[in-house]
This record gives C-alpha cells, sequence and structure tokens, in this order.
C-alpha cells in the first residue's frame, strides 16, 4: 500500500483506523526531515501568531543561566510575564484551543484557571536522535498487526507518521536516553485535600535506544526493562515491581513480576497491564495510563481526529521547583504554578474494539508536534461520559537534551479526587546517564533481593 504523509495530506486520513499496517515513507518524504520539517518531523513554520517558528530548541543550558550536575534545572523563562488566564468565565473566548478535558475542569471547579504564557518550542534532542530519526522514517514498520514495530531503532520510530497507531508507538518508544534512575513522589488526593504522600524509586533501560542495537529485531523483543521499589509510606515500602516490556506484544506479551514484603515472595503479575489500577495510584488510574500511555494498543481501534492549536502544560519547570505543600491542594493542583502555551498537537481517539474489555471505552490523547509526547488525555466511561482527564507537564531537559514531561495528574472528576504522579519537586534530580544498570539486575531472583520489610 502507497503511503500518504500526514503532513503532506491531512484531510485523506483523519478519518483513517489505525489497525492497517503500513510500510516506511519514500526518500523524497524522509530528506524533509530537517528541511521544512524538523528532525523529529514537526512543522518548522510557526502560525503567523500565537506560534512562533522551531529554531532548534533549547539544546543546552541556556546564557545566563549556571548548572551543576544533580541541581535542579532552573526556569529559563522566569521573566516571562502572564500573556491572560483563562477562567469559567472567559473559556468561551478560548473554547477553540481547549480541549474537552480543560473545558471539564474549568466548568467543575471554580477554583480551576489555566494562566498562558508566551509560547517557546524548546524540544531538541540529540544529533544522533536526529539521525536515528531519518534512517527510521525509511525503515519503521508495524508489524504484528500493529502491536510491534520493526526496522526501526533508537529514536522516533515514525517521524513522518501515517496513522494513529505509528503516533503512539512514536510516544512508547520515544528517545528519553539510554539507562536512567530517578525518585518521585506520588500523591492520591481526596476531595479535601488529604493524602499520604508515596515516595519510589525506579530506573529503567530502554533497550530500543541501545546504541549497540541496529534494529528492533536485535533487542529479543524487549524494549525496556523497568524497575520500581516504593520505599515509602512504611506500610508500602518494599514492594517492588519489575517489567519486560514487549516489542511486539502478538510474539509475546508484556512480562511482570511484582515481590511482595508481607508474603517474601515474587510472583508473576500478569494484572500490571490494561485496565488493572495503576501501581501506587489509589484506585485512581490505570496501569496503561502511566506516562499517559503504555503497553500494547490491541484492545482499540485508533484513530487520528487531526492537528490543531491547543492550550497545554508547556515548559513547567516552576511546578517543578515548589514544595509538596505549595502545589497540592484539594480538587487540583495550585495553578498558580502551572505553565501553559498554545502549541500544535495531534489528537488521536481510541476506541474500544467490539469484545474487548477496558474501564475506558473511549479516550482521546494529545500529542505534541514537536517531540511526540503525550501531554493530556480525556477518558470516557462505558456510559460515554467523560471520567477522567489527564495531564503531563512538559519539560524540555535542556542539560541532556530531551523534551519529556516532568509530573502528570489524573483528575476524577467524578469522585472529585485526583492523583498527582511522578513528582520531582522534593527528590533528587533525574540521573539520565546511569551506566551502572544492567541487564542482570532486571531479574525476578534480584528483586527478591531489594524487597525490605
Amino acid at each position: 500500500m502507497k503511503k500518504t504523509s500526514l503532513l503532506v495530506s491531512t484531510a485523506a486520513i483523519i478519518a483513517m483506523s489505525a489497525t492497517v499496517a503500513q510500510a516506511s515513507v519514500p526518500d523524497a518524504q524522509a530528506n524533509r526531515l530537517g528541511g521544512d520539517l524538523m528532525p523529529m518531523g514537526g512543522e518548522k513554520a510557526g502560525n503567523g501568531g500565537t506560534i512562533p517558528a522551531w529554531t532548534g530548541g533549547l539544546s543546552g543550558v541556556p546564557a545566563g543561566l549556571s548548572y551543576t550536575a544533580g541541581q535542579e534545572l532552573a526556569n529559563p523563562f522566569s521573566g516571562d510575564a502572564i500573556k491572560h488566564t483563562i477562567t469559567a468565565a472567559n473559556m468561551g473566548q478560548y473554547d477553540a484551543v481547549l480541549t474537552d478535558g480543560y473545558k471539564a475542569l474549568l466548568s467543575t471547579y471554580s477554583s480551576y484557571k489555566m494562566n498562558v504564557y508566551q509560547t517557546r518550542r524548546t524540544a531538541a534532542f540529540p544529533d544522533f536522535v536526529y539521525a536515528a530519526n531519518k534512517k527510521n522514517a525509511t525503515t519503521s514498520e508495524l508489524v504484528g498487526g500493529g502491536n510491534g514495530i520493526s526496522g526501526g531503532i533508537m529514536a522516533t520510530a515514525f517521524p513522518i507518521a501515517n496513522n494513529a497507531l505509528e503516533m503512539v508507538w512514536n510516544h512508547t518508544l520515544r528517545y528519553r536516553a539510554f539507562k536512567i534512575t530517578r525518585q518521585f513522589a506520588a500523591a492520591p488526593v481526596t476531595r479535601g485535600g488529604d493524602y499520604t504522600m508515596l515516595t519510589v524509586q525506579d530506573d529503567v533501560i530502554f533497550t530500543w535506544s541501545d546504541p549497540s542495537y541496529s534494529k528492533a529485531e536485535d533487542l529479543n523483543n524487549i524494549s525496556l526493562y523497568y524497575l520500581s521499589n516504593t520505599i515509602a509510606p512504611a506500610r508500602a515500602a518494599g514492594s517492588v515491581v519489575l517489567v519486560h516490556e514487549a516489542m511486539n506484544s502478538a510474539i509475546e506479551p508484556r512480562k511482570a513480576w511484582q515481590y511482595s514484603p508481607g508474603t517474601r515472595r515474587v510472583r508473576r503479575a500478569p494484572n500490571i497491564a490494561y485496565d488493572n489500577p495503576g501501581t501506587n495510584s489509589d484506585g485512581l488510574s490505570t496501569s496503561d495510563s502511566f506516562d499517559g500511555y503504555n503497553g500494547a494498543p490491541n484492545r482499540y481501534d485508533w484513530t487520528v481526529l487531526g492537528k490543531s492549536e491547543k492550550v497545554v502544560a508547556y515548559n513547567d519547570y516552576d511546578a517543578g521547583l515548589v514544595k509538596y505543600a505549595d502545589i497540592i491542594r484539594p480538587l487540583h493542583l495550585n495553578q498558580d504554578h502551572v505553565r501553559y502555551e498554545n502549541h500544535r498537537v495531534w489528537s488521536i481517539e481510541a476506541k474500544l474494539k467490539p469484545g474487548m474489555r477496558h474501564i475506558y471505552a473511549r479516550r482521546v490523547m494529545h500529542q505534541d508536534e514537536d517531540s511526540w509526547v503525550l501531554l493530556s488525555g480525556e477518558y470516557y466511561d462505558g456510559r460515554g461520559e467523560l471520567w477522567r482527564v489527564h495531564e503531563m507537564h512538559g519539560i524540555q531537559t535542556y542539560t541532556v537534551p530531551l523534551f519529556n514531561k516532568g509530573a502528570e495528574v489524573v483528575y476524577d472528576l467524578q469522585a472529585g479526587r485526583y492523583l498527582a504522579l511522578a513528582l520531582q519537586n522534593e527528590e533528587t534530580p533525574v540521573n539520565y546517564n546511569a551506566s551502572e544498570l544492567n541487564a542482570k539486575r532486571y531479574t525476578p531472583a534480584a528483586i527478591r533481593q531489594m524487597g525490605v520489610r
């Protein structure tokens, strides 16, 4: 089947279901990367108004800032003034740039607001990632009915995407460095604002980004090794989760194990997938919602809804620099600390396939064109009612460089509660060069030694 780039003819594919695997783009299209297209695949040009042209992003420590290894990233735009604030009272003026999720949050909570700042297209990645993108454009293919990738490696699998499945793979296989360690906090917040903070240490080897491999087929069907160890509070400490993420779930699905300090046993954990409650989420999120979306896409039919300008949390450095007591409030985060900007996003829809089970019958997700990172989403229940709104805080880590997300927040509109996840505010900064990690760490026998009571 001949492919047509979304960037060449958006209208032709708006209604295209992503269940059909397609081949890589021709060389003539791939050569646009670094030309009229960003090396990541987004449009370089601005819109002549709110969105400027991309001119390379933020690929190093900005002038005027100092940085020492192990230090939190300073906000390079601390001098920016708020352009306008969106509230329930004036949201009608901004209807075209608000997602349904943000409209619902503004309508539901009278205290919710969105401070919108100047748009800064900071997304930037290493040159070797850009080179891998260009190669992937002509070699990556969907296989296994869309449940796996062949040919590509290292970076964005489909920088010139052709359908929604390719787009969601761009998110799940995006470049996040090779070996990283971090410590983060999670707060399941009650309607009244109470919460018990959980602290987690996790680390990952992204085999997809291992420079020693040349194509997906070399990965032994493992795209990443992931390990998390809950260290606080005491009642939850010592619970360890290990995941071997499948490169192609049609060959073999995700493999997961869990160590419980109560039983002192390691057991297979097939429930760490799909719509089972997410680890440390207090039932406010699903396993496959962690990071915006993860895991096999096979329970949904995927469709591209289009590309448009939307207000999203972007360059949100300040939200990660204040104390937890200053950011976590009843009903929603303290919105004085959250930065929003206008950016172009791809909106993709996932509808539950007939005969498949999931608590979310429909999901709509909004994906940054500059980085392929999912920035927000709306999740609907079986009645078609909006249930949860997911917000990811986009951050350019200019010291690597790479664009990723900081905190993520899942708002449960039906319960009036929310989950603040991946918080870094009072934790040690992420280590994006954890060279000490190796595959021997990611075995059931190894995690038994990690568990503590």
